[in-house]
């Protein structure tokens, strides 16, 4: 089965970055265009021996983006085209009907409540969304939350199939020297109690009541994990409140690293082992990926919205707790969390919980593969393909 994926951008992202793990485990041959920013993840997906290829596009109304990314479908010759976010789910489905491939599949990664992909939903943007989703065969839904937004946006039941976001499990065990590493190279203290966050510095992650609930907690430190448009504001709410020196912003992390062995600072799973509490403060999440990556880890987690552990029973993850968010329900929390890690009550690293094993990549790949043989079989195609893997550095 030849497979062309188009995706927006291929920044650091958790869409950009869940493809790169997908493409690794999906039995298919793959490729990657991308409309614009052929970023860190980009360099990581060529690593891996997939081919990427970038669209320039040079904005909204770049119109000529339109034939170059048909024609590059149709050179191709691919069974199925599949789109990422947005902007590409919107080019990439015309462009694939235009150039003759009936079977288009879209992952609708960042739909919240009121936003989709960090920006406020307009009329205009739901209007244009529902109007080239009737050009593709199915769409992905990251989570039955997102399922159900859809479903009420107006996108019929039986286009709408849920494969769930996925992580390499394995890769976030704790390790202790690990954890002694990162902290030196952070210099956070080894004894020092570290509350953790991971996401984009953007208004709607809400990071900034984190900050000021650490910054109520006298001894606590945060380590943030992420870029974005906040970052300056945070700093400076931090040094406002008296705690410039408690507050790190470490900056976005791509995960896997395009290569391991250049040693470019704490990866992922070092930095969750430096954590001791995660928590994600956001209030309109389509998933809640990094609260599944801080479980895998062993981290206890407060959340005040995670669909990922909404759509399991609730004792899937005995270690996360649900809150208001409010910066004094996060002070109570913190303190005592912080007293209980001081008189060394418990262990440090919980067990792995059926939630995040529920997550792990290698079952929402055979999930996706299922949709793909499904919506081609919808259009009257085969899923039975021969099938070529990327090429290894030794072949």
């Amino acid at each position: 089965m030849k497979v062309l994926h188009v995706i927006t951008g291929l920044g650091i992202g958790g869409a950009e970055q869940q493809l790169r793990l997908l493409l690794n485990q999906l039995p298919t041959d793959s490729s990657v265009v991308t409309l614009t920013n052929p970023g860190a993840v980009a360099r990581g997906i060529t690593a891996d021996g997939f081919p990427v290829a970038d669209l320039g596009i040079r904005g909204n109304r770049d119109l000529g983006a339109l034939p170059r990314l048909t024609r590059l479908i149709r050179d191709g010759r691919y069974d199925l085209v599949h789109t990422h976010l947005y902007r590409a789910c919107v080019y990439g489905r015309l462009a694939a009907r235009l150039a003759g491939v009936r079977t288009v599949v879209a992952t609708e990664h960042s739909l919240g409540a009121h936003q989709i992909e960090g920006r406020p939903l307009t009329v205009g943007a739901r209007a244009l969304y529902l109007g080239s989703e009737r050009l593709g065969t199915a769409t992905v839904a990251v989570s039955t939350t997102v399922a159900h937004r859809l479903r009420r946006w107006g996108v019929p039941r039986d286009r709408i199939h849920v494969v769930p976001n996925g992580i390499d499990v394995p890769r976030f065990s704790y390790e202790e020297t690990a954890r002694q590493k990162a902290r030196a190279e952070l210099g956070l203290p080894a004894d020092a109690f570290v509350v953790g966050g991971v996401g984009r510095l953007s208004p709607g992650k809400r990071f900034d009541t984190l900050v000021r609930a650490v910054a109520a907690v006298p001894g606590a430190r945060l380590l943030l994990v992420g870029e974005g448009p906040e970052r300056d504001r945070l700093h400076s709410l931090a040094g406002k409140l008296g705690a410039a020196d408690r507050v790190l912003l470490h900056g976005a992390c791509e995960d896997p690293p395009p290569d391991p062995g250049l040693g470019d600072g704490p990866d992922l799973p070092a930095l969750l082992a430096a954590m001791d509490l995660f928590v994600s403060t956001s209030e309109d999440e389509a998933f809640g990926l990094a609260v599944v990556e801080g479980l895998a880890a062993g981290l206890p987690v407060l959340h005040v919205t995670c669909p990922a552990l909404t759509d399991l029973p609730a004792d899937s993850a005995p270690g996360a707790r649900q809150i208001s968010g409010t910066v004094a329900d996060l002070v109570t929390e913190l303190t005592m969390r912080q007293e209980r890690f001081t008189a060394g009550e418990g262990p440090r690293r919980l067990p792995v919980p059926p939630a995040a094993r529920h997550y792990d990549i290698s079952r929402s790949a055979e999930q996706l593969m299922s949709v793909y043989d499904h919506a081609l079989r919808r259009n009257g195609g085969s899923p039975e393909r021969p099938v070529r893997r990327p090429a290894t550095p030794e072949e």
